[in-house]
């Protein structure tokens, strides 16, 4: 390698990639580097087209590049790295890079909404994108996104996936008369739901986004167990019962070894058009509650807005319908988190402190050089657990004196990135520890 080639890498290696927690050059996203008379042209392979940071990566990396006495000219390239084909999977879902499941475990919360705008968003990033819509019995894609159709079409043995704005896309609703009702029973809607998504020919996508069914009955558990997902988005609303049915799609979702990479509280709070102010018509606190208890970095609010309900009628996303209002910038920031939560997971981008128990000692956190050591008993007592604390409040419903000094973790399992999940032997199971309260 020239010395002018070295001088180039050695100013790129400053440029850190804050996710993956290393610099750019040694994670090879520095392609094609050429330089001649002074000038110099490169691309930047970035894990996803979607990244929120390439364009911050470009303009650093061209600036820096520019300091150095002999560089006339930079021309900076981005690019991201080629999808890998999954050839023992399911054929419509060979060229599909990774699956992002939005659910509510409740309805009526709006996850459809958020389903269809997060999708756009990831598209309107730079990604190749698709939408299934996994809900049989009330399919809402036709409506939101104002595609109709009578029947689908197959070809070469795949479902042919019909188009928007470059998003693919795919629902029951285009497969039954308008109007007319699913009457299916659960299994039969498994097999339904499963074949739509595995046998859509969906071609090559950086996303799939799978609008879930409400609930974590058998068909969202079906489809998390058969879909690769590679994260889950949570939607809820701010009311209490609301809340304790995302632990539940929690819970759920790390059975299955799939993260959450963010929860998004629909119906935050509203505007008056008369007095400016937010009015928080449902409550508040649950975002609070959850971050504290799991732990959650990406918690997202979403405003009670009229125009919102007005585009789903029109069959028009909010994002499309207006690009540079509130919700659309916050569905944006939501596409971001997921990417980069997803990025961080597959490429070992953060530090995830070790959790163990060691007999005689007791249950051991450590991170690189550091190392504690929290008595049993002590962390079991701090259970923050519905059953052992108000959720809102934060009293303590547990009596302390009820926990046995010799108590033990019987399994002690990770959950995504934010916390660990213990299982005690007093028959106690729901406790979930987020490593920063560790």
């Amino acid at each position: 390698m020239s010395d002018r080639k070295q001088q180039i890498l050695e100013k790129l290696s400053a440029i850190m990639d804050p996710d993956l927690g290393r610099d750019i050059v040694s994670l090879g996203f520095v392609k094609q580097l050429t330089e001649e008379d002074g000038r110099v042209s490169f691309t930047l392979e970035l894990t996803t087209p979607a990244c929120p940071l390439k364009e911050s990566f470009r303009s650093r990396a061209g600036e820096l590049v520019k300091e150095l006495d002999f560089v006339k000219d930079v021309t900076v390239t981005l690019s991201s790295k080629p999808r890998v084909s999954r050839p023992d999977g399911p054929s419509g879902l060979r060229d599909v890079r990774r699956i992002i499941a939005v659910s509510s475990c409740k309805g009526g919360v709006g996850k459809s909404t958020v389903a269809v705008n997060l999708a756009y968003a990831l598209s309107a990033a730079g990604a190749a994108v698709g939408l299934l819509d996994a809900d049989v019995y009330g399919p809402s894609l036709p409506t939101l996104t104002g595609v109709h159709a009578e029947g689908l079409m197959q070809k070469d043995g795949l479902i042919v996936p019909l188009e928007s704005s470059g998003l693919k896309l795919m629902s029951f609703g285009w497969a039954t008369p308008p109007h007319k009702a699913a009457v299916m029973r659960g299994p039969m809607v498994s097999s339904v739901v499963t074949q739509l998504a595995a046998q859509t020919d969906w071609g090559a996508l950086d996303y799939l986004v799978v609008d879930m069914p409400p609930g974590t009955g058998d068909i969202a558990l079906t489809l998390t167990q058969k879909l690769p997902l590679s994260g889950a988005v949570i939607v809820t609303t701010p009311q209490k019962l609301s809340t304790v049915d995302v632990v539940k799609g929690m819970q759920m979702f790390e059975t299955v070894n799939v993260p959450t990479l963010c929860i998004v509280e629909n119906m935050s709070w509203f505007e008056c058009s008369g007095c400016h102010q937010k009015h928080r018509l449902f409550g508040q606190g649950s975002l609070a509650a959850l971050k504290e208890q799991y732990g959650i970095e990406n918690t997202f609010e979403l405003p009670l807005l009229p125009q919102v309900a007005e585009n789903c009628d029109r069959g028009v996303p909010t994002i499309v319908a207006d690009p540079e209002g509130i919700l659309s910038k916050t569905f944006s920031r939501i596409a971001a988190a997921a990417v980069q939560e997803i990025e961080k997971i597959e490429n070992n981008g953060i530090s995830i402190p070790e959790v163990t128990f060691v007999k005689g000692e007791g249950i051991v956190v450590t991170k690189g050089n550091e190392r504690r050591v929290i008595d049993p008993a002590d962390l079991r007592r701090r259970c923050r657990c519905a059953s052992c604390r108000d959720e809102f409040t934060g009293e303590p419903i547990l009596n302390p004196g009820s926990i046995a000094a010799d108590i033990i973790p019987l399994r002690i399992e990770k959950m995504g990135n934010y916390a660990v999940a213990i299982e005690w032997s007093d028959g106690h199971t729901s406790s979930i520890y987020s490593y920063s309260s560790l």
